[in-house]
């Protein structure tokens, strides 16, 4: 007897599991749920390329300082002819 109730319960128990399970593959098939994970992932590629840009930006400051610091005209020294000058706005 009591085996049996172990049984009716251990059923049930992996019959609730199985129907929990089905629920939530058809929700995540779903076009909703298709779309919940695209937009998930596109944050994350977004965050990725966020910092990207923005370590790529520090690099490329870092590398104009040291350029500058290495060929800047100093004082002292004749500076080339256009040396230190804004380029013209385009109109």
């Amino acid at each position: 007897m009591i085996g049996r109730l172990f049984y009716l319960a251990a059923g049930a128990a992996l019959g609730g599991y199985a129907v929990h399970r089905v629920n939530r593959a058809r929700r995540a098939l779903s076009p909703g749920g298709i779309a919940d994970r695209v937009e998930g992932q596109v944050t994350e590629y977004r965050g990725a390329l966020r910092e990207l840009n923005e370590d790529l930006a520090l690099a490329v400051r870092e590398q104009e300082e040291e350029l500058l610091r290495r060929y800047a005209p100093r004082r002292g020294r004749r500076a080339l002819p256009g040396a230190g000058q804004e380029p013209p706005e385009p109109s």
